[in-house]
């Protein structure tokens, strides 16, 4: 089967930043919506869209840190948002809706990484409920914003995607809870959606793509504990990084979600997962570091898990729902 999924050459690779992808961009009077756009990665992201010009709306669950952190950045504005609640979520999209302003870019970056069993909701899995269904319902919520400008969507993915496809007979895990494969499928549902979006979504000029951002040290890690981190090689014993691990910095990590939310080397493309500010190679059946999992990519999953997600969460832009 031919796919889309091969470098492109774009000349960034795993050491560039977000700074160096926006060089002589100019992204001024364009908005940008950036979830979870206050800590980690998100947070450099917000930086440096806002100084290359981008007026940039950052939907937070915890509004009052959102703005300490975000405190002197000129073209940025907070409101209150958890993805775990879709009342939240509704009422996010319907303030924004009712500023009468467009989308120019949308960066699903917020998430939870293997926490411990959480239900949300009427007993969802959190790290599905948070990473995925909230993302979608937010997307098809502000579809009358994001549809007039041709904007791009930018979904927030992981290598974490390798750890487990689509669990279609158990999605919330109520058959026992094992919290990275909880997190791999939350993961694959990031790359699935942004497939799907592409596929309903580019005759009316919008496209989406997914992306891993590289192994970074930052809160998303908050649910781990540091003996875990030791053990996996991440940090030592006073807590430093480990840097042959292949860490990036966070303006490094920011880098391929700017890249993909903003680069004219894209153009005409989507549907496809990133890595290291480039396409990614489909990833072979031993490769557990780069690379796209074929059951990511697969448009039937993708299908399936449009139509699941809008029935969980009542939503769906693309058939009359919102």
């Amino acid at each position: 089967m031919s796919t889309a999924q091969h470098k492109i050459g774009s000349g960034f690779d795993a050491h560039s930043t977000a700074d160096d992808v926006l060089a002589g961009v100019d992204l001024t009077g364009r908005l940008a919506i950036v979830t979870g756009g206050y800590s980690g990665l998100g947070l450099e992201t917000t930086r440096s869209l806002t100084r290359a010009g981008a007026h940039v709306v950052v939907p937070a669950r915890r509004p009052d840190t959102a703005r300490e952190a975000l405190d002197g950045l000129d073209g940025v504005e907070v409101d209150e948002l958890d993805l775990a609640d879709l009342d939240s979520v509704r009422g996010f999209a319907d303030r924004f809706l009712a500023s009468g302003r467009t989308v120019d870019l949308l960066i699903g970056n917020a998430g939870v990484m293997a926490c411990p069993e959480t239900r949300v909701g009427p007993g969802w899995e959190a790290q599905f409920a948070t990473n995925h269904l909230g993302h979608f319902a937010l997307v098809n919520r502000l579809w009358p914003a994001i549809e007039p400008n041709g904007a791009r969507v930018v979904a927030v993915s992981s290598r974490g995607h390798h750890f487990s496809g689509m669990r279609w007979d158990d999605v919330h895990w109520r058959r026992g809870y094992d919290k990275w494969q909880a997190y791999g499928q939350a993961k694959t549902a990031n790359v699935l959606f942004a497939g799907h979006l592409d596929r309903l979504a580019r005759d009316r000029g919008v496209r989406a793509f997914s992306l891993h951002p590289g192994g970074i040290i930052t809160p998303l890690q908050r649910h781990l504990p540091k003996e875990e981190m030791i053990e996996r090689g991440w940090i030592d014993e006073e807590g430093n990084v480990i840097a042959q691990e292949g860490f990036k910095s966070a303006q490094q990590g920011a880098a391929t979600q700017v890249w993909a939310a903003t680069s004219a080397q894209l153009d005409g493309m989507g549907g496809v997962y990133l890595e290291d500010c480039d396409v990614a190679e489909p990833a072979g059946a031993d490769d557990e570091r780069t690379g796209v999992k074929e059951w990511a990519t697969d448009p039937e999953q993708a299908a399936r898990l449009w139509e699941l997600s809008a029935e969980l969460t009542g939503v769906n832009a693309f058939s009359g729902r919102r």
